[in-house]
């Protein structure tokens, strides 16, 4: 039985070899058979072994660079041999029904087109190059954003001469007061002057606390006081004299009116973020360094009322701490150094913004507490205190309250400003956390509180509003 199955196996073998050697011979024949592809002679060749054309495997000869035709807009797309079309080129139709409208501005809801010719302003204003950005910034603010953006058709747009507006009446009242304000200094500067400082405890109002008078503010955690000029220099040399006071800056601006000022303090604190492998360069990665700027910034943009008596101010602080920066280590392995490690930088940081518009009498001064916030600048506390404990010992990072004072002394050309409350002999009386009559009224100031004190000066009679709007 073997040997019948070792010789049927034999000859299985040669079975199978002389049929394969068959098929290959006839396979050979019939390649050979077949005539080559034919190949432009004048188109130089791309790389050894192609010359820049492709071949099916039916012998079909095809530029490669004729496959993709592009199209252009108003032509016929090239038809390919299966009689397909691409779509390139092809406009889309629109989803949504679009028409060309009746050719006139709607104007069911009372809208009235108004021009105003704002190039007494514009032509004066040298410190930007878009001064119209300005009134149209202020405009928004007054009436609000959500006006112009409603049912009702509206138009706000300017340049350097013309302001153009389309809405109702009312909103075009709002829009002629604010204009009138902007060309009623015709560009003249105000002089403002801001410190910013910051005590480790609010403790200081407890003896200036008969001095303040408290004006309405919409940004939770914020406070601000009313007081005269004489107290408030009062309060500051008070406040020097205390261990934990720093003064941060205490510039006088010249501000055109209307136009913006930055207050800015900012020290640059690099540390690694990230690293990269790279095998070119030893230890076999590359560090990745960023930046943090720590320090505070205080942006003011004073508008005065058309008879000089009240300052509208937008005031935006944004204050940047690096508490600290937490190492991590992280793998960087190498084929010389496998359990290589190092080590990168996560900071811990802490930030206070505030966007709010203030208003308060010219002949006063405004007294804005941010509350207890990341100190703004730690750099300039050994210069005011002589030592400062590190924040390791100190229990952590640097927190006070930080508190502007804002003076606005005027300089506004056109404008006829309220006589001083100290051409009197007798000061007028002042109520803490009150509103005082309209200007104009007939009412009599009221009494001072039982219990305080009359401070120095003492504070006119000006309507005290929050703003419209929150920023």
């Amino acid at each position: 039985m073997s040997r019948f199955l070792r010789t049927f196996g034999f000859r299985a073998v040669v079975v199978s070899a002389t049929l394969c050697a068959a098929a290959g011979v006839g396979f050979a024949q019939t390649g050979i058979s077949q005539p080559p592809p034919t190949v432009n002679p004048n188109q130089p060749a791309t790389a050894a072994g192609f010359n820049g054309v492709w071949r099916s495997p039916t012998g079909e000869v095809r530029s490669a660079a004729t496959t993709n035709t592009p199209t252009t807009p108003g032509t016929a797309a090239p038809t390919t041999n299966n009689g397909m079309s691409p779509i390139a080129g092809t406009p889309r139709a629109p989803i949504a029904k679009v028409t060309s409208g009746t050719g006139s501005l709607p104007n069911k809801d009372g809208q009235v087109w108004r021009e105003y010719d704002i190039s007494p302003y514009s032509a004066r204003v040298t410190t930007t190059n878009r001064p119209e950005q300005a009134l149209v910034d202020w405009i928004l603010r007054e009436t609000g954003y959500e006006v112009w953006h409603s049912n009702v058709v509206s138009i706000l747009s300017a340049d350097a001469r013309t302001l153009r507006v389309y809405h109702t009446p009312e909103v075009q009242a709002i829009v002629a007061e604010v204009v009138d304000r902007f060309l009623n200094t015709q560009g003249q500067s105000q002089n403002v002057n801001v410190r910013v400082v910051s005590v480790a405890s609010p403790n200081w109002r407890t003896r200036a606390q008969p001095a303040l008078r408290a004006v309405p503010v919409q940004t939770q955690g914020i406070s601000a006081w009313l007081m005269a000029r004489e107290d408030a220099s009062l309060i500051l040399n008070e406040m020097r004299k205390r261990s934990d006071f720093r003064e941060h800056g205490s510039p006088t601006l010249f501000i055109q009116s209307g136009q913006s000022a930055v207050i800015s303090s900012m020290r640059p604190r690099p540390y690694t973020s990230d690293i990269v492998t790279r095998n070119d360069i030893w230890p076999g990665y590359e560090a990745r360094s960023a930046q943090f700027d720590e320090g505070f910034s205080v942006e003011i943009c004073p508008l005065a009322s058309l008879d000089g008596r009240t300052i509208d101010a937008v005031i935006k602080v944004h204050i940047d701490q690096l508490e600290k920066l937490q190492s991590l280590a992280v793998e960087a392995p190498t084929s010389v150094a496998p359990r290589q490690r190092t080590d990168i930088q996560v900071p811990q940081v802490s930030e206070f913004r505030l966007h709010d518009k203030f208003r308060w009498p010219a002949d006063s001064v405004i007294l804005i507490s941010l509350g207890v916030v990341p100190i703004p600048s730690a750099a300039d506390a050994a210069a005011t205190s002589g030592f400062r404990m590190p924040a390791m010992l100190s229990g952590g990072p640097d927190r006070g309250e930080v508190l502007l004072f804002i003076d606005s002394k005027g300089g506004l050309a056109g404008i006829t400003g309220q006589p001083s409350p100290l051409a009197g002999n007798t000061p007028a009386p002042w109520t803490a956390g009150g509103v005082t009559p309209a200007i104009g009224g007939t009412a009599a100031p009221s009494a001072a509180q039982p219990g305080l004190t009359p401070v120095l000066g003492g504070l006119p009679n000006v309507p005290l509003s929050p703003s419209r709007q929150r920023y």
